[in-house]
């Protein structure tokens, strides 16, 4: 095969390293595509270009993941990763792991890890690498990764998510949740809740966001009947979809624009967390998007004809 041929067999898997890894989707591009420069500009030819390929997304993502630390320190409100509708890496014999390492709840998760030690946990624990494929890519011994390992599994293990197993189920939960969210029934969704349930959104300073996150199934319940209810009067949509493994929905204004990307966390029947990304800079990858801002402004304008 040629160089180009050899990449865009690889490119879907170098995307997820870097995504899992990163928790953006246009970093996780980029880094992609500087892997692609750097192969292309190599005078020789890998032995296993897979190695090759994947420890270089691997370094570029740490060195990444470094610098955008410092700007996630300063974000303005809860951070959320940039929704993925589609893992484009798919292998059947690692479908669990890579679902479950894709969801918001893990790739948060992930964030409490040194970048180092995130890179490890998702080429062992992921895509079970070799120690040896893993300590090329980090520069490390097998050794210190192997240390690595056992810590990033302490810190995983410590809160790691579990979510229920039965994707059916999940849907039809999901379903439910999304007519009582339409309907503004507030009886029907505090039932799909669990009681210690919350709410978080990611505006980033850059659309209107929760001051903080709400918790509590009575709460959730009622601000969201009282909020989506009104959406429809003014052209939003939504559509239910898979985000980041799970079931969510995208929202989009009267011209179809993207409004803001849903997850639902579910676990043993009862709806966990919700997380909302409405921030713009997150939503570029899913379409053109709307202005938050002005959807926002239509909304208090009929709540106040209302009253």
């Amino acid at each position: 095969m040629s160089k180009v041929e050899e990449f865009e067999e690889l490119r879907p898997l170098l995307f997820s390293i870097a995504y899992r890894i990163l928790g953006s989707v246009g970093e996780a591009e980029d880094a992609v595509q500087e892997t692609w420069l750097r192969f292309d500009g190599s005078a020789t030819r890998p032995t296993s270009t897979k190695a090759f390929l994947s420890a270089t997304v691997t370094r570029i993502s740490i060195d990444v993941l470094r610098s955008a630390r410092v700007k996630r320190e300063m974000y303005v409100g809860p951070w959320l990763p940039e929704p993925l509708l589609t893992d484009p890496y798919d292998d059947p014999a690692r479908s669990a792991e890579l679902a479950d390492s894709v969801s918001m709840a893990a790739l948060l998760l992930l964030e409490r890890l040194s970048p180092l030690e995130r890179s490890v946990f998702v080429l062992r624990e992921v895509f079970a690498f070799g120690f040896d494929e893993i300590a090329a890519a980090v520069g490390r011994s097998e050794a210190a990764c192997r240390q690595l390992l056992v810590r990033a599994r302490r810190h995983m293990r410590a809160g790691r998510p579990r979510f229920e197993a039965d994707r059916r189920e999940r849907r039809e939960l999901a379903t439910r949740f999304f007519d009582a969210l339409k309907n503004g029934d507030v009886d029907g969704l505090q039932n799909l809740l669990s009681a210690d349930a919350q709410l978080v959104g990611d505006g980033g300073g850059k659309a209107p966001q929760l001051a903080r996150a709400v918790v509590g199934a009575e709460n959730v319940a009622r601000l969201l009947a009282a909020a989506y209810p009104l959406m429809p009067r003014i052209g939003v949509t939504f559509e239910p979809h898979e985000v980041n493994g799970h079931p969510g929905a995208v929202f989009r204004d009267r011209d179809g624009r993207v409004l803001h990307a849903l997850a639902l966390d579910i676990l043993d029947g009862q709806i966990q967390t919700i997380r909302s990304v409405i921030n713009p800079d997150k939503l570029g990858h899913l379409g053109p998007v709307a202005d938050a801002w002005a959807v926002d402004r239509e909304v208090k304008r009929i709540r106040r004809q209302m009253r």
